[in-house]
């Protein structure tokens, strides 16, 4: 399974888990997976870089996800 690194953000939603451990295909479908899991982190990932095992990648939405990848979703910076 894939580990998923949540960060502070994100863990508005997920009750303080930094954490989880998700089997899925794609980056959508983890996305998904995790809406199901903790309802409203979804939108919050919207617009994010996902880098998959140290490697941005970022419109990831069909990008594959491997068996034992570490995940984490980067905010993209704003401003001017």
């Amino acid at each position: 399974m894939a580990r998923i690194f949540l960060g502070l953000e994100q863990r508005r939603f997920t009750g303080g888990v930094a954490e989880v451990e998700m089997q899925a295909s794609t980056v959508k479908q983890l996305i998904a997976k995790l809406e199901a899991r903790f309802p409203g982190i979804a939108e919050q990932l919207e617009g994010t870089a996902v880098a998959i095992d140290g490697s941005i990648v970022a419109h990831a939405t069909y990008e594959p996800v491997p068996e034992d990848a570490e995940i984490h979703f980067v905010p993209t910076p704003s401003g001017g």
